[in-house]
C-alpha cells in the first residue's frame, strides 16, 4: 500500500489528472480481480467434484450439482465489483507530495478501512467456527450414543420373496424356516434371529398407542397417545441383537409351537403402560377385536427412529410357526464368533442352495448403522472445511494489518528502544493490535452466531444451539489466532 501511495504521489506531482491515476489503478485491479475469480472457479468446479463423491446416498440432485453459467457470471462481476470499489476509493483522494517522503498522508483511513474488513472477516469466521463445531459436537454425541442393542459382530441378511413364487403364507413360512435350520448350521453361529425390519434405521410397524388395551382396565380415551413401533421376532432375536431382558425372559422355543399368544413390551412401554407394576403375567390387546397376548417379559429400549430419533415405545410379538405370523418380508441377524464379513458369502450360498432366484443383501450390522451417520458426518465435514477457509481468510487479513501496523510505526519503534524498551514491550505494542481487532470481530461474530444458531436446531444432536462449552471453545480458538 506504502509503494502504491508513493507511486501515486509522483504521477501527480508530475501532473497526471485524477481521472489518469482512476484508470491506473482499475487496471492493476481488473487483472487482479479476473485472475482471482478464474482461479476460484476453477477451484470451486474442483471442490464440487471431490464434494459430490465423497457424499452420501440419498442428497436429492446432488450428483446433477454444476456450476451454472449465471453462477459463474455473477461471482466474477461480484470480483470486478468490489476491484472497483477498492481501487478507485484511494485513486479519488489525489495524494500529497508528503508521500514522497515515506509518510502516506491517508495512511490512517486505509489502516482503518483495513481494520473494518479484518473485522468482518473475523466476525463471520467466528458463526462459521461456531455453527461448525456445533455440528462436530453433535456428531461426537451421535457416534457415542448407546443404542440398545450391540453392532459388532452381527450380519444382517434382508430378503424379499417375489410373490409370484411364493404367493401364500404357508410357502412363506416354509422357506424361511428351511432358511434358519441352515443358517444355523453354519460354523460360527451362535444364534439366528428372524424379524420383518432391524432397528434403528429400517422402517417399522406402527400403530396407535390408545388401540391397546390391558386385561381388566379400561382402555385409553381422549387423544390417540401417539404411536407404538411393534416387530416379528423368532426367540433368538433379543441374543442374536444383544437386547437385554430387563424383566421376565425372553421367547422359547416351544413357544413357537403354542397356540398362545406371547409378546415383550420394551422398558418405556412398560412404564407407561403400567407404571410401577410388574407387566409380567399381565395380558395386552394390541388392536381392538383382536388376540390377547400374554406379557412374558420387559426389554431394553433400543433405537428405532434412526441415529438422532427419541427413543420411541416399542413391544415385539412372537413369530410362531404359524402361517398367518409371516409375510414376503424378513430380516435376519445372525451373531457370530467369526467376521461378519467373511461368513457374508456362505450366508449368500446357503440361501442360494434353497432357491436360487430369491434376492438377498447382507451387510454387517455395524455397515447399516454406519451409513445412518453419513449424511450427518457429510455435513459436519462440509461446514468445518468452510469455517477452516474462513478463518485462514481471516488469519491472512489480521497479519496484513499487525504487519502494516508495524511497518508504518519503524521509526517510533526506533525511538522507543532507544528509550529502553525491551523486545517484549514492543511485542505487547505491536500484538495488541491484533489483540483488539480480534475481540471486536468475535464480539460481533458471537452475538450473531447467538442470534443465528437456533437455525441449526433441528440437525444437532444431545447439544443445545448455544451450549457454553461450545462459544468457550471458539473464543479461546480466537485467543489462540490473535497471539
Amino acid at each position: 500500500r506504502r509503494s502504491s501511495d508513493l507511486e501515486l504521489a509522483v504521477r501527480s506531482v508530475l501532473g497526471a489528472s485524477r481521472g489518469r491515476l482512476v484508470r491506473q489503478t482499475l487496471t492493476e485491479t481488473f487483472l487482479l480481480s479476473i485472475a482471482g475469480a478464474a482461479a476460484g472457479c476453477v477451484l470451486a468446479e474442483i471442490l464440487l467434484r471431490i464434494f459430490i463423491a465423497i457424499a452420501p446416498a440419498g442428497i436429492p440432485f446432488l450428483a446433477k450439482a454444476h456450476l451454472d453459467l449465471r453462477i459463474v457470471l455473477f461471482t466474477v462481476s461480484l470480483s470486478l465489483f468490489c476491484g472497483a470499489v477498492f481501487a478507485v476509493l484511494p485513486a479519488l483522494q489525489r495524494p500529497r507530495p508528503a508521500a514522497l517522503v515515506a509518510r502516506s498522508a491517508n495512511s490512517g483511513a486505509h489502516v482503518w478501512m483495513r481494520r473494518c474488513l479484518v473485522i468482518g472477516q473475523i466476525a463471520i469466521s467466528t458463526i462459521l467456527l461456531t455453527d461448525a463445531t456445533l455440528l462436530l459436537r453433535s456428531f461426537a454425541n451421535l457416534a457415542l450414543q448407546n443404542m440398545g442393542m450391540q453392532t459388532q459382530g452381527v450380519l444382517a441378511a434382508h430378503i424379499a420373496l417375489p410373490r409370484y413364487r411364493f404367493d401364500t403364507t404357508q410357502k412363506q413360512m416354509e422357506f424361511f424356516l428351511e432358511t434358519e435350520s441352515a443358517l444355523r448350521r453354519l460354523p460360527g453361529v451362535l444364534s439366528v434371529g428372524m424379524s420383518d425390519s432391524t432397528p434403528p434405521g429400517e422402517t417399522h410397524n406402527e400403530q396407535i398407542y390408545s388401540n391397546m388395551a390391558i386385561a381388566g382396565k379400561p382402555r385409553q380415551s381422549g387423544g390417540t397417545g401417539g404411536m407404538v413401533a411393534w416387530r416379528w421376532v423368532t426367540p433368538e432375536y433379543f441374543k442374536s441383537l444383544g437386547i437385554p431382558i430387563l424383566r421376565g425372559q425372553a421367547f422359547s422355543v416351544a413357544q413357537r409351537t403354542s397356540s398362545e399368544h406371547f409378546l415383550i413390551l420394551s422398558s418405556l412401554l412398560a412404564s407407561r403402560m403400567f407404571g410401577n407394576e410388574n407387566p409380567v403375567g399381565q395380558h395386552i390387546q394390541p388392536v381392538p377385536h383382536g388376540p390377547w397376548y400374554a406379557v412374558l417379559g420387559v426389554a431394553a429400549n433400543v433405537k428405532n427412529a434412526g441415529l438422532s430419533g427419541a427413543d420411541e415405545p416399542e413391544f415385539y410379538l412372537l413369530r410362531r410357526n404359524v402361517a398367518d405370523d409371516w409375510n414376503l418380508w424378513t430380516a435376519i441377524v445372525l451373531k457370530l464368533s467369526a467376521s461378519p464379513e467373511a461368513a457374508a458369502p456362505w450366508v449368500r450360498s446357503q440361501i442360494a442352495q434353497i432357491d436360487p432366484t430369491v434376492p438377498v443383501e447382507v451387510e454387517t450390522l455395524s455397515e447399516g448403522v454406519n451409513k445412518l451417520a453419513d449424511r450427518p458426518r457429510f455435513e459436519t465435514a462440509l461446514l468445518g472445511f468452510f469455517a477452516l477457509c474462513g478463518l485462514v481468510v481471516a488469519v491472512i487479513g489480521l497479519y496484513g494489518v499487525v504487519a502494516s501496523v508495524a511497518a508504518q510505526r519503524t521509526q517510533e519503534i526506533g525511538v522507543r528502544m532507544a528509550l529502553g524498551a525491551t523486545r517484549l514491550d514492543i511485542l505487547r505494542l505491536i500484538a495488541g493490535e491484533g489483540v483488539r481487532l480480534i475481540i471486536l470481530g468475535g464480539v460481533l461474530g458471537l452475538g450473531a452466531a447467538l442470534a443465528t444458531s437456533q437455525l441449526l436446531k433441528s440437525l444437532l444432536f444431545d447439544v443445545g444451539p448455544r451450549d457454553p462449552a461450545v462459544f468457550l471453545a471458539v473464543s479461546l480458538l480466537l485467543g489462540l489466532v490473535a497471539l
